[in-house]
């Protein structure tokens, strides 16, 4: 029998670079095969957190004229989608004066306001683009070039990459995005997660949307988009585990309603406070359980199975068993107050509470004007 393999400790995940970093490196890689006329092999450069970094080049070539460039992305131990991408970089002379840097094949392109890059432009954050900016200009300052460079990025799999990440949903188009601000990936960073969530929200409420569905996780999300079939799509947003975060940017961003929509585990956690709801995070408090069965009339006995119970799963078939709508709906309405609490009010909060195989436990809305008058 084949022994299991022991989960590594975030302390010792290996991290890996951005693709913004890659195509960095792959721009140097280039630009100096260009200039040379010389297979390039390896290519240094400088993070945004200040740290040199070789990059190993896995393909170069080059005309008179133009010299493409690549590295394959590692993302260490982390489980992005687009580790071991090959990421291009492709230099040529131009007759205009500077530097015009585009996205090629599998770059997507821009369509919807509300991200940190135009309509209509190449999908390269703002970190990336400068750093690729940076690298070029300061190769053409070093060996006096006055000619101009067009670079363009390409990832040969990006089309097909893009389909397992949300980007044709935030309106990018064709490819992925070229991410990154320190250069390095962190193995599950929360930041990135926080960051797309911000980003999501960010493009939901530019285009117009006043309510969004916040889920918890994929099964939730659609079945969001069951309850809410003519909002746009742009107004489902996957939360995870982060639903203090959520609420404050949709808080922040003057969105009018949001809906919350999950399961029991994680809503029994926000019902009672908790707005960090990874399993990790906090433990189900059974006792706040059993004192919201006490508030929905469930007798002696039931009450002491629930403060007995492993799972907020098995205190949901209970009353389920019961036929207890009452606690549902319950746990919904704390839910609602916990948001408007982490939120100080003023907005509206609707939480939904639903089974694994798509089938309603409870709804409730509230509206709060709560708010510091500090």
């Amino acid at each position: 029998m084949k022994k299991k393999e022991a989960k590594k400790d975030p302390k010792d995940m290996r991290h890996g670079y951005t693709t913004g970093a890659c195509a960095t490196a792959a721009t140097r890689a280039a630009l100096t095969a260009l200039i040379f006329q010389e297979l390039q092999k390896e290519a240094t450069i400088t993070l945004p957190i200040g740290k040199q970094v070789s990059f190993e080049i896995s393909t170069c070539e080059f005309t008179g004229e133009s010299a493409t460039a690549g590295t394959i992305k590692d993302g260490g131990d982390d489980p992005d989608a687009t580790h071991g991408a090959l990421i291009l970089s492709t230099v040529s002379w131009s007759k205009v004066s500077g530097v015009e840097l585009d996205g090629g094949i599998g770059v997507g392109r821009v369509t919807k306001p509300g991200l940190p890059v135009e309509v209509g432009k190449a999908a390269i954050n703002p970190v990336p683009y400068k750093m690729i900016m940076e690298v070029t200009q300061s190769i053409l300052q070093q060996f006096e070039i006055q000619e101009g460079v067009r670079v363009v990025i390409s990832v040969p799999d990006g089309e097909e990459i893009a389909k397992k990440t949300l980007n044709a949903r935030l309106g990018i188009i064709g490819g992925i995005s070229i991410l990154g601000t320190r250069g390095t990936v962190v193995p599950f960073s929360t930041s990135a997660y926080k960051a797309s969530i911000a980003h999501a929200i960010n493009v939901a409420v530019t285009v117009g949307c006043e309510h969004l569905v916040l889920a918890t996780g994929g099964r939730s999300e659609k079945f969001g988009m069951e309850l809410y079939p003519d909002l746009p799509e742009e107004a489902f947003i996957e939360m995870g585990d982060f639903i203090g975060f959520t609420l404050k940017t949709c808080k922040n961003k003057k969105v009018k309603k949001v809906t919350l929509v999950g399961m029991m585990g994680k809503f029994s956690k926000v019902a009672n406070g908790v707005m960090m709801v990874h399993s990790k995070s906090a433990p189900i408090d059974f006792n706040f359980l059993a004192k919201v069965a006490a508030e929905s009339n469930v007798d002696e006995t039931t009450l002491e199975n629930i403060k007995s119970a492993n799972t907020a799963s098995q205190v949901g078939e209970m009353m389920l068993e019961q036929n207890n709508d009452l606690f549902f709906d319950k746990l919904c309405e704390y839910c609602c107050l916990s948001g408007l609490n982490e939120v100080d009010g003023n907005i509206e909060i609707e939480t939904v509470i639903s089974t694994l195989k798509g089938v309603l436990l409870g709804r409730k809305t509230l509206y709060s004007t709560l708010q510091n008058e500090e």
